[in-house]
């Protein structure tokens, strides 16, 4: 027997603009949507992996989602470390930096933190 990742889900209050920072920031593009009573799901791939991260829209919520101490992330191994970070420091999303680590924190608009790390040599 044997496990295969798939997606990682995260519930979103704004659909359209978890889109456009997913495609913007992390250049993920939608693979697959599904419409559901009262729900929405949309399904963002890298094109190198299949995995993907799932977004949730809950069509009757309005308030913020409470993401506690926040201590789960994802993360995102960048082709050109440079780039990204200019990338990032341009869209004013960078949450937290560790120099030392070589590595940095990107919050999108719900307040998640996505990791992102130097390609490995």
């Amino acid at each position: 027997m044997h496990f295969k990742f798939l997606h990682n889900n995260i519930n979103v209050l704004n659909l359209d603009a978890s889109v456009r920072f997913y495609s913007e920031a992390l250049c993920l593009k939608e693979v697959t949507r599904k419409e559901g009573d009262g729900f929405t799901l949309v399904f963002l791939g890298d094109g190198q992996s299949g995995h993907q991260l799932e977004l949730t829209w809950l069509k009757d919520r309005s308030d913020p989602y409470n993401l506690g101490d926040n201590e789960i992330h994802l993360a995102f191994e960048a082709s050109d470390f440079e780039a990204a970070h200019s990338r990032h420091t341009q869209m004013g999303c960078i949450c937290y930096e560790n120099r030392a680590m070589g590595i940095y924190f990107i919050s999108d608009p719900d307040g998640y933190w996505i990791e992102i790390l130097p390609a490995k040599k």
